[in-house]
């Protein structure tokens, strides 16, 4: 089964597979949780060495980040079981019965009751023959590729589930960023009027020109919000065209995100009237949601 394509996934999600081979059966389970790296751990039977590597290069094929957990538990039949007589525990058996046997206070014993005795009949479930365990190995490698293509699976299905949460908060970023220069717009006039009462207020000191010009250029350059709202506007883009784009983008958003606050944080502290600052608390607010969001992405 191939899984490709530049498709949005998340992090959690859940994979099983079961399989047999050569009197064994097996059952796969592949399951991963958030986490900032791709971090594989595996747990298995005795004996199948290869199959840890197996399990952390299907992952690594698949995944770029999430604690990935796998699981294999085995069986193997009784009946498929390899069985040898010892021999010498079996001689030394007879060697202890056979003065009873001499004197005739004992039958001689029967192979169904010497193979019943203890440590006569050895099973293994060790496989011995190298070419045998290599293709069992391969065989239960091929489960833990097929838990791990239902694993991706479910990351991808909640990567669908998480792109439409991560687009309607853009969207909704968008619509503030434009209520956010309609307010702007009021801005300056805002700023020019608040001007002239300090003036006003200062008229009978003495109050050099010069600092006249410090006061209106420091005034207007709050009230000039413009490259910060040119910014949340790039931002916007980049998110989107990450979000069309699909594929492993959780780092580049998580990124994407700390900027978008950096710009909601100079707009409110420029905001010079209540309707801007409004706006861009409620900025600040989605963009922690979509900050919360973001950290579920692959």
């Amino acid at each position: 089964m191939t899984l490709s394509g530049p498709i949005l996934s998340g992090m959690t999600g859940f994979g099983r597979a079961e399989g047999a081979h050569q009197g064994w059966t097996w059952a796969v389970e592949a399951r991963s949780v958030n986490g900032r790296t791709l971090e594989t751990r595996y747990r298995g039977p005795a004996g199948f060495d290869g199959l840890e590597r197996a399990a952390k290069e299907a992952a690594q094929a698949r995944f770029q980040r999430g604690q990935v957990t796998v699981g294999l538990q085995a069986r193997r039949a009784e009946a498929a079981g390899a069985v040898k007589i010892d021999v010498a525990q079996l001689e030394r058996y007879l060697a202890a019965g056979a003065p009873y046997v001499a004197t005739g206070m004992v039958a001689p014993p029967r192979l169904d009751g010497l193979l019943s005795l203890r440590g006569v009949l050895e099973t293994s479930d060790a496989l011995e023959d190298p070419e045998a365990l290599a293709g069992l190995e391969s065989a239960m490698a091929a489960s833990i590729a097929q838990a791990m293509d239902g694993l991706l699976a479910a990351r991808r299905d909640e990567g669908q589930a998480l792109l439409g949460v991560l687009t309607g908060q853009i969207d909704r970023i968008a619509e503030l960023v434009a209520a956010a220069e309609a307010h702007a717009a009021a801005q300056p006039l805002a700023i020019k009027d608040r001007f002239q009462r300090r003036v006003a207020e200062l008229a009978g000191e003495t109050f050099p020109e010069e600092r006249v010009l410090q006061e209106a250029a420091a005034l207007a350059a709050k009230a000039d919000v413009r490259e910060e709202l040119d910014r949340l506007t790039g931002h916007v883009a980049q998110a989107r065209t990450l979000l069309a784009g699909g594929g492993a983008v959780g780092r580049r958003l998580d990124f994407l995100t700390q900027e978008f606050m950096r710009e909601a944080n100079t707009l409110c502290s420029k905001s010079a009237i209540g309707a801007l600052t409004a706006v861009g608390l409620d900025l600040k607010a989605v963009i922690e949601q979509f900050r919360e969001q973001v950290q579920n992405v692959e």
